[in-house]
C-alpha cells in the first residue's frame, strides 16, 4: 500500500514565474426561458441507505455570495444594493434554453478594440430552422457545433482554457447537462466544491479538449462593471430584455441578439486580457494558474511578500485545525431594532487588510495546555476553550456562540462554553463578561504579522491609483488585498462532486460514508456529491487543503469583531453586518471619509 506524502508543516514560499503569459479563449452562450414540459424529467438517484434524500436543485443550483470588503482605513457611507432579486418561483416552471453560443481567441498583448468582427465565432439555433422544427432540437444542435468548433480550435491553437462569465450560475450547468446526456465521444473531470462548479474538463479518451473556467471567480463583480473599470474604450455592456423574449423573436431579431452576445465577449475578452496584463506587469504572475481570486492572492503574496524564514506560517495539524475552528466564526451580524428612520449607513473601510496588517498574528507551532484554571487572560495568547458568563443586562452581547444543532450563530447572555481568540476574551473581560479559561493553544506573540508588507504595498498602491484617476489598478489592488484572508480558512470537509459512470457511482454509494445526493444525467453519467474530511473520517482519509492556518483567519475576524464593537454597541445601533454599522444618529466627521 502506498503512503500518503508528509503532510507540510508550515507554508512554503514560492518563485517568480519565468514562463510567459500564455492565451486563453472566452466565451459566452445565451439562454431563452421555456416552460417545461416534464418537470420530472431529471430525479436523483435514491440512496438506500438514507431515508433523508436531498431534493434535486441541478437546474437551480446557486453561485456562492461574493464577499467583498471595503476598501480605505476608516468609516465611510455605505452604498445599498439597488439589484432586484430573481423570482426563485421562476425556476420551478421554466427551463433555461440555449439559443446562442460564441467565442473568441484571446493573445496577450492584442488589441482586443482592433480585433476584426469575425474573429468571434458564433453560432445561433434559428439557423437550423429546416432540419428541425422544435426548439429544443435546434437548441441542441448549435451546442453541438458550438463544442465540436471550440474543440477543434482549443486543438489547433494548443489553448486549453476557456472562459465564461457567470459559469457557475447558468452556463455551466447548462453546458455540462449538455455534454453528459449528448457527449458520448467525452469524459469529464469537475472541480465543484460546496456545489459550485469552479472547472469543468472535457477529455477524449485520455487527452484534455478543453476547460471550462469562471471568470467571476477572479474578477468578482459584473461584465458591465468590469468593461466600464478596466477597459471602458470597449464600449458599455448591450441591453436585452430577457424575460420579454421569446422563442418566436429569436429569428427576426438574429442580427440584435448575436451583436449583443458579440459585444459581451469582446467585453469579456477585454477585461480579460488587462487584468492579465496588470497581474503579470506588477507580480509576474499569470491567472490562468489559479482558479479564484483568493488563489491568486495567496500566490502573489506567496511568491512576492512571505518570508517563511522571518514568519512562518504554521500549517495545523488536524486535532489543532479541528479544535481552532470551533473559535472561527466570522463577521458579526445582527438587527437590533426591526424599524428606523432617516438611518446612516457607514462601512468600515478595509477592516480585514487593517486589522492585518495593524495587529499581532499567531505565530509560531502551537502548544497544547490542557489546564489553564487560574490563568491570567492577559497574559494568554492563542486560542481558548473557556466558560463564560455575559450579564443578562448587556444589550449588545459581544462573544460570539454556535448552536450545535442548528450551526446558527449567535450573541447570548448568560453562561456558555466555547473557544475564542485570547484578544477576544481579554476585551470581553473589560466589558463585564466572567472568563474561565478551561484549555487551549498557545501561539507565539512577537507583535508582528506575515501580511505587513502585503497590506502596506497593496494599500498605498491603490491609493495612488485613486488619486491618478486610474480605476483599473485601483480595482485589482483593491481585489488582491481584500481576497487573502480567508483562503487561509478554508475548511477542510467540503462537499466533493464528481461526474461519474454507473461503476463509479456504485463504489461511491458503498464506501463513501457521507454521500448526500446522487443525480441521474445521461443513461451514462451521473452526479454524485459527497463530503470528505468530516469529523468521522478516519486519519488515512484526512487529506485537507495543503495551504490551511484557520489560527490566522480566526484571528483577523476576532480582530475585527473587536474594531467594529465601539460602533454596534451604541443604543442607536439598528443593524450590524460584519464591517457596517446603520445607526440612528451620524457619526463625527473626523471618523468618515468618501
Amino acid at each position: 500500500m502506498a503512503r500518503k506524502p508528509p503532510y507540510p508543516k508550515h507554508v512554503t514560499a514560492l518563485k517568480s514565474l519565468k514562463k510567459e503569459r500564455k492565451p486563453f479563449i472566452v466565451a459566452d452562450l445565451e439562454t431563452i426561458q421555456i416552460p417545461i414540459d416534464d418537470p420530472t424529467d431529471t430525479k436523483p438517484i435514491e440512496d438506500p441507505t438514507d431515508t433523508n434524500q436531498i431534493v434535486d436543485q441541478m437546474d437551480t443550483i446557486p453561485i456562492e455570495d461574493q464577499i467583498e470588503y471595503p476598501s480605505d482605513t476608516i468609516l465611510k457611507k455605505k452604498q445599498t444594493d439597488t439589484n432586484p432579486k430573481e423570482d426563485p418561483t421562476e425556476a420551478l416552471t421554466k427551463m433555461h434554453v440555449a439559443y446562442a453560443a460564441g467565442f473568441l481567441v484571446v493573445k496577450p498583448g492584442e488589441d482586443i478594440s482592433a480585433v476584426p468582427d469575425f474573429k468571434t465565432e458564433t453560432y445561433f439555433s434559428e439557423e437550423y430552422n429546416l432540419l428541425y422544427p422544435d426548439f429544443k432540437d435546434k437548441s441542441t444542435q448549435m451546442l453541438f457545433n458550438f463544442i465540436e468548433r471550440l474543440a477543434v480550435v482549443a486543438n489547433k491553437t494548443k489553448i486549453r482554457t476557456v472562459y465564461f462569465h457567470n459559469l457557475a450560475r447558468f452556463d455551466g450547468i447548462l453546458l455540462m447537462k449538455y455534454l453528459t446526456i449528448h457527449g458520448n465521444k467525452y469524459s469529464f473531470k469537475t472541480i465543484m466544491r460546496n456545489l459550485t462548479l469552479y472547472e469543468f474538463s472535457v477529455y477524449l479518451g485520455q487527452k484534455l479538449v478543453f476547460s471550462l473556467r469562471d471568470s467571476y471567480f477572479l474578477l468578482t463583480a459584473s461584465l458591465d462593471e468590469l468593461g466600464k473599470t478596466l477597459c471602458p474604450e470597449l464600449g458599455s455592456k448591450g441591453s436585452i430584455d430577457h424575460d420579454k423574449l421569446r422563442v418566436e423573436d429569436l429569428h427576426p431579431k438574429k442580427n440584435e441578439l448575436l451583436d449583443y452576445m458579440k459585444q459581451d465577449i469582446r467585453l469579456l475578452g477585454g477585461v480579460m486580457l488587462k487584468a492579465q496584463d496588470i497581474y503579470w506587469r506588477k507580480f509576474k504572475v499569470d491567472f490562468k494558474s489559479c482558479l479564484t481570486l483568493s488563489s491568486l492572492a495567496l500566490t502573489i503574496f506567496r511568491m512576492r511578500y512571505y518570508d517563511p524564514n522571518s514568519w512562518p506560517i504554521h500549517i495545523p495539524s488536524r486535532n489543532e485545525d479541528t479544535f481552532i475552528r470551533r473559535g472561527y466564526y466570522g463577521g458579526h451580524a445582527d438587527v437590533y431594532k426591526p424599524i428606523g428612520i432617516n438611518l446612516y449607513i457607514y462601512d468600515a473601510n478595509s477592516l480585514y487588510p487593517y486589522v492585518m496588517k495593524s495587529f499581532p498574528m499567531p505565530g509560531g507551532v502551537p502548544v497544547w495546555h490542557d489546564n489553564l484554571e487560574g490563568k491570567d487572560i492577559s497574559e494568554l495568547f492563542g486560542f481558548i476553550e473557556a466558560c463564560v458568563v455575559c450579564p443578562t443586562t448587556m444589550t449588545r452581547p459581544f462573544l460570539p456562540y454556535r448552536d450545535k444543532k442548528t450551526g446558527t450563530l449567535l450573541f447570548p447572555t448568560g453562561e456558555f462554553v466555547g473557544v475564542y481568540f485570547s484578544a477576544e476574551l481579554e476585551y470581553a473581560q473589560k466589558l463585564g463578561y466572567k472568563i474561565q479559561p478551561l484549555r487551549g493553544y498557545f501561539f507565539e506573540n512577537n507583535n508582528t504579522s506575515p501580511f505587513d508588507s502585503f497590506v502596506e504595498y497593496l494599500y498605498e498602491s491603490r491609493q495612488q491609483a485613486k488619486k491618478s484617476g486610474d480605476k483599473a489598478m485601483a480595482y485589482v489592488y483593491k481585489l488582491i488585498m481584500n481576497s487573502l484572508y480567508g483562503r487561509f480558512g478554508i475548511n477542510p470537509e467540503s462537499t466533493i462532486t464528481e461526474i461519474c459512470e454507473r461503476k463509479r457511482y456504485d463504489i461511491l454509494l458503498h464506501s463513501v460514508k457521507k454521500l448526500v445526493y446522487g443525480e441521474k444525467l445521461s443513461d451514462k453519467y451521473l452526479m454524485v456529491n459527497y463530503k470528505i474530511n468530516t469529523v468521522h473520517a478516519d486519519n488515512s482519509e484526512w487529506n485537507p487543503p495543503k495551504i490551511s492556518a484557520v489560527h490566522l483567519s480566526a484571528a483577523i475576524t476576532a480582530y475585527a469583531r473587536i474594531y467594529m464593537y465601539k460602533h454596534i454597541s451604541r443604543h442607536d445601533c439598528v443593524y450590524t453586518d460584519t464591517d457596517s454599522a446603520v445607526l440612528e444618529r451620524p457619526l463625527p466627521e473626523d471618523e468618515i471619509s468618501d
